[in-house]
């Protein structure tokens, strides 16, 4: 699976893309509003080997793809569809907090989203950030999402229960 857009190109993941992959996955502040990580070399190695199978599948109901800087080669980052029930998706990216502020999450998970909607059919896309996690609230607002509600307390990790903000949009409502 690859895509292209003005600046980056989004491809399946590969084994050679550990170490870059490492690279955000372990970083602290970057896993700081996911409900994983920070990655320990194992973890990383676990989370590559589970996308590679997941490319193979048929039908396919993941995409987690690679994110990676059109004019340079390198690597910034993760953006994922996961396919859900009928017709809906979960929408999720993360980015090595180097390449931040500089609309690449926006411009991928868009690609993601035009994806879902035009070649998979789907009706409805979502996704959720951490209250706090302002960054990631502007990229859905910025991809024409909703806000849907607040989850209170309804995931557990690192001891300690997490609220969720949710957004979604709907295929009539893309562009």
């Amino acid at each position: 699976m690859e895509m292209i857009t003005e600046r980056l190109h989004l491809r399946d993941y590969t084994w050679e893309d550990e170490k870059e992959v490492h690279a955000y996955a372990s970083d602290s502040l970057v896993v700081e509003h996911m409900l994983w990580g920070p990655n320990t070399e194992e973890e990383t190695q676990d989370y590559l080997r589970q996308v590679i199978q997941k490319q193979e599948q048929v039908p396919r109901t993941a995409y987690d793809l690679a994110v990676v800087i059109r004019e340079t080669g390198q690597l910034i980052g993760g953006c994922g569809l996961f396919l859900e029930g009928y017709r809906q998706a979960e929408l999720g990216y993360c980015f090595n907090r180097i390449y931040w502020g500089r609309g690449y999450a926006t411009e991928a998970a868009k690609a993601l989203v035009r994806m879902g909607f035009q070649d998979l059919g789907l009706h409805r896309i979502y996704a959720t950030c951490r209250p706090d996690n302002r960054g990631s609230a502007k990229v859905m607002l910025k991809l024409g999402m909703r806000y849907e509600g607040h989850f209170r307390e309804h995931r557990w990790h690192n001891a300690k229960w997490r609220d969720s903000y949710q957004y979604s949009i709907l295929s009539r409502e893309f562009e």
